[in-house]
């Protein structure tokens, strides 16, 4: 006798079925038993797939967090700044020119490599810097 688990179905939903084949059926044929899905498995699928979102939010918020700390760097080394101040003209430069603060600090890590930095923020920053050196 053997006996195989999977998961499958005709409709295409997924569903849990197990197979008993005989080696020797009475009258020939191989025997295929189906087992009911199980139950609450359904909210158990809803669940995992709920995980599998937030585990990819939480991967892309650590993804982010470390680029906006790069850039933090590379403001209060360009202005001469306290850590406080460096993430206050970030902040100020994003509301300034309505581009997300992600957005803005992966600019201004690209641009130590790139020397390219667009103007609006180039001129953000440089408002923000100043402003930031006076308090």
């Amino acid at each position: 006798m053997q006996f195989r688990s999977g998961i499958s179905d005709p409709s295409g939903e997924p569903a849990v079925w197990d197979v008993i084949t005989m080696d020797k059926p009475l009258n020939g044929t191989p025997v295929r038993t189906t087992v009911p899905t199980v139950p609450g498995r359904e909210g158990l699928l809803t669940k995992i797939s709920d995980l599998q979102d937030e585990i990819g939010q939480l991967q892309e918020a650590i993804v982010s967090h470390a680029v906006i700390d790069q850039a933090i760097g590379v403001v209060i080394t360009l202005g001469t700044l306290r850590p406080d101040q460096g993430f206050e003209v970030l902040r100020e430069v994003s509301q300034h020119t309505n581009i997300k603060l992600r957005q803005i600090s992966e600019q201004l890590v690209d641009w130590v490599h790139s020397e390219q930095l667009p103007e609006e923020i180039r001129t953000a920053l440089d408002r923000a810097i100043t402003a930031a050196r006076s308090n």
